[in-house]
């Protein structure tokens, strides 16, 4: 039972959620039309915001979950997105989801190199080639 146990205990799941969690009924309290400044009110401060072609305030979230040692897996991504028209007004709301775009990584944090990478493997047989 014991040794049942702790293989069982190392199988825990654990969920991570991180970014902007939209209280449930917000969006329905922002009709079009609906100023700036309420926007902030019932959504708070943005995750971050856009003025390439009109205002958009965007707030991100994401959900991810992790087995045991295994690496985190995304299960969900959130983007909220309230587009502006030029009076400041909201025009639209968007709901984005992971399904609606494609994994990204802006910033991989490698740098590429030339030439090849050699492992343990590739070490020992140049070893038994001066043999």
């Amino acid at each position: 039972m014991l040794a049942l146990g702790l293989l069982l205990g190392g199988c825990i799941t654990q969920t991570y959620q991180r970014g902007y969690i939209v209280p449930e009924g917000a969006l329905e309290q922002i009709p079009l039309g609906a100023s700036q400044e309420q926007v902030l009110i019932v959504l708070g401060t943005p995750s971050t915001v856009a003025t390439v072609s009109g205002e958009v305030f965007y707030y991100i979230s994401q959900r991810a979950e992790q087995t045991s040692f295994l690496p985190q897996n995304e299960v969900d991504r959130r983007v909220v997105a309230v587009y502006f028209d030029k009076n400041r007004k909201v025009e639209r709301l968007a709901n984005y989801g992971i399904k609606d775009g494609r994994v990204f990584d802006f910033v991989s944090r490698t740098t590429p190199t030339a030439g090849q990478e050699l492992n343990y493997l590739s070490y020992a047989l140049k070893a038994l080639k001066w043999w």
